[in-house]
């Protein structure tokens, strides 16, 4: 999520041991991951005595992949900087028209629901490639982006903001806006002869998913009690995707988009249940105050009204108690068809950051991964019951179902929450029924559900999660999967509420203090994968599965810091200082070899008063292994990540994938304070502009590939 709305409350209050202490423990223990025990560890996974750690070089193959740009300085201005050799160009910004007749942008452009529907959304965030045939689309492909929230300010700056912002009925036509600013942005692009890209107007593939578009409700919640509301009766649709962050893929060609911090617009003022208070559904007014224009004369089918879940008919069928619980999944859009998106709620109830697959193998089955961005929240893993097919792979330019082979993969198998050990080892427990809690009790009585009640478990999975005795995280945010060793990147992007080991603070869920310990972990002490408190820095983790599925292994590949700072576990210094880790993507160079990119989403003093948010690049199989190390980089070959480009005053970089070919590189500059001036992206801006967050295209000058 970006930090302009992080939720700071901390909604974990289940006592369980935190990734702090696992952390801090492990660290001491490092010697146990690469020396004598941690070996016998892995001859127990089948990976032999002789083995290196997850992702490490192997000493026998060829000569692993180097980067070839030098890191650059960084940067506090209002442009995008790139290396030397590069360029960076500005591509469909807030508010491009689709229809290329629809209107023309211009800088006092008043958004009107029409023109908003009819346009790219706000505040661009994860995004994926798809190409349009079997070519690979390194010159043409459809873009599939995210719009996570909105910058009111500049949404309405031409009437000089938001009307009734804080209180107060907010104007129909000004909500619904706003609802169709958010969502999902599908656009055709294409490379031109000149090199520099463009979108295609009036492309049938050009179309928006909003937070008004009807949806399905897929998997074992589809149907039930628990999402019966107003507007559907049977529970099997609802209305919009709201606050997505980043994203995801199938190998069957499909989109995946995670619903974060949608909690944050909704409000239930009493009869609250045990998930409004875990996931921190409001009471008053939700985020931009959406409920409040309920009951306008314009109002259709409870447009507004459905914000406000607070119970007021004689069941479920009269008003929108449940709409809330028809939020907090990975949604499924078929990118080429434009048919209803679907919300696979087999996938787990929480604040998704994003959905990534695993390593997919041939008759086994199709894993995703996912994090719960919120303090103290915990890392899931979704394994499909079918084995896969590799007949059920994407193929563009012909005709699939493809959503018929999502419901087949997505809507049943088993979702895991990870626990985390000090000396390396990790285990996944699955949220079914009759798993067996961690004070000897069947989930589904733990939780006062019938015996094969897998939807209460799945709208509950947080709870489920707490009594399974998972272990909280720092802020669990993007992950990526190295397609050859399977290995699983995640970041940890930060958690200020951190305490030191044996503290006896603790904080209730709104963030205040208390006296007595044992309320929970608002301000959880350290643990092995989360060794820092007050962790204002971050780290990235990394892991690797064991045969049977339920085990891991795991390790930090780097902590961020500032280079000044006296805790720099991971010796960074100016040239590739970084704080709070958010955005990640394996590029996957083949043979084994990839550069694992990292972007930032700071808000820590010591790195933001060097450099903006940043874009880093490391060669993960160029590390060798170390044992005295407490992450994988470390002052001996920290020098290997490097800083490839700098966003924006004001803004987070996020979203990213390169082409095929591997000559084009997008990212998204995310609520900038003060840019684009122009196309060009590098071009510093001078006065004030209405500020249009965007999708970046880097290029090398010469057109040979990127960061190589």
């Amino acid at each position: 999520m970006s930090k302009e709305i992080e939720d700071h409350r901390v909604h974990n209050a289940s006592g369980n041991e935190p990734f702090t202490s696992v952390l801090a423990r492990h660290v001491s223990r490092r010697s146990v991951m690469r020396g004598g025990a941690g070996l016998a560890a892995l001859a127990v996974l089948g990976l032999g005595a002789g083995c290196q750690m997850p992702g490490l070089r192997d000493a026998t193959r060829r000569t692993p992949l180097t980067l070839g740009f030098t890191s650059i300085a960084g940067s506090r201005s209002d442009a995008v900087i790139v290396p030397e050799g590069y360029t960076a160009q500005v591509l469909v910004p807030w508010g491009t028209p689709l229809n290329g007749q629809a209107f023309e942008w211009h800088a006092g452009l008043a958004m009107t629901p029409e023109r908003q529907a009819q346009s790219v959304g706000m505040h661009h965030d994860g995004m994926v490639h798809f190409p349009l045939d079997r070519a690979g689309g390194s010159r043409e492909f459809l873009l599939a982006l995210n719009n996570e929230y909105i910058d009111q300010a500049a949404l309405w700056a031409p009437q000089g903001g938001p009307t009734h912002a804080d209180q107060g009925r907010r104007p129909a036509d000004e909500v619904r806006t706003e609802i169709h600013a958010h969502g999902v942005t599908l656009v055709h692009l294409k490379k031109q002869a000149d090199g520099r890209w463009s979108h295609v107007p009036d492309s049938a593939y050009n179309r928006r998913y909003t937070s008004a578009s009807v949806m399905a409700l897929g998997g074992p919640v589809a149907g039930s009690d628990y999402v019966r509301t107003r507007f559907s009766p049977e529970g099997r649709l609802t209305r919009g995707t709201n606050n997505n962050c980043a994203s995801g893929h199938t190998p069957w060609g499909t989109y995946l988009t995670c619903e974060e911090n949608w909690p944050n617009y909704f409000i239930r003022r009493e009869a609250r249940e045990r998930d409004d208070e875990r996931l921190g559904i409001g009471r008053e007014r939700g985020r931009y105050g959406w409920e409040s224009a309920a009951g306008d004369a314009s109002e259709q089918d409870g447009e507004f009204a459905r914000f406000d879940t607070t119970p007021t008919g004689a069941d479920a069928r009269e008003d929108y108690r449940n709409e809330a619980r028809t939020f907090g999944y990975v949604v499924e859009i078929d990118p080429y068809t434009g048919e209803r998106a679907v919300k696979r709620t087999a996938l787990g109830r929480f604040r998704h950051e994003g959905c990534w697959p695993g390593k997919l193998d041939r008759g086994r089955p199709v894993v995703f991964y996912s994090g719960h961005d919120a303090r103290n929240e915990y890392i899931y893993k979704f394994v499909s019951r079918a084995a896969w097919d590799p007949a059920d792979a994407n193929r563009p330019g012909e005709p699939m179902d493809r959503l018929a082979i999502g419901a087949k993969y997505l809507d049943e198998g088993t979702l895991y929450v990870a626990r985390f050990e000090a000396g390396g080892r990790g285990e996944w427990l699955a949220l079914t029924p009759d798993a067996v809690t961690r004070d000897g009790r069947r989930l589904h009585e733990a939780l006062g559900l019938a015996a094969d009640d897998q939807a209460g478990i799945l709208i509950h999975t947080c709870d489920a999660a707490d009594l399974m005795g998972a272990t909280p995280m720092d802020r669990p945010e993007w992950g990526a999967v190295d397609p050859s060793s399977g290995d699983v990147y995640m970041t940890l992007t930060n958690n200020s509420q951190r305490t030191a080991e044996g503290s006896a603070a603790t904080f209730t869920g709104d963030g205040q203090a208390i006296d007595e310990p044992g309320v929970g972990f608002a301000t959880a002490p350290v643990n092995a994968p989360n060794p820092r408190p007050d962790n204002a820095a971050g780290q990235i983790i990394r892991w690797r599965e064991a045969d049977d599925a339920s085990r891991f292994d795991w390790e930090v590949f780097v902590f961020g810091a500032a280079a000044d700072d006296a805790d720099n576990p991971s010796g960074l210094t100016e040239a590739n200082q970084f704080a709070s880790p958010d955005g990640l993507w394996f590029d996957d160079r083949g043979e084994g070899d990839g550069i694992l990119w990292i972007q930032t989403d700071n808000g820590f003093d010591g790195v933001a008063e060097h450099t903006n948010d940043q874009v880093l690049a490391v060669v993960p199989g160029a590390l060798g292994a170390t044992e005295d190390a407490s992450s994988v980089v470390n002052a001996s070959n920290q020098q290997a990540l490097r800083r490839f480009a700098v966003g924006p005053n004001g803004s987070e970089v996020t979203g990213i994938f390169a082409t095929p070919d591997r000559t084009a590189l997008f990212i998204n500059i995310q609520h900038p304070g003060n840019w684009p001036a122009s196309e060009d992206a590098t071009l510093a801006t001078d006065g004030q502009v209405r500020p249009r967050a965007a999708t970046v295209v880097i290029q090398k000058r010469d057109g040979g590939q990127i960061a190589v």
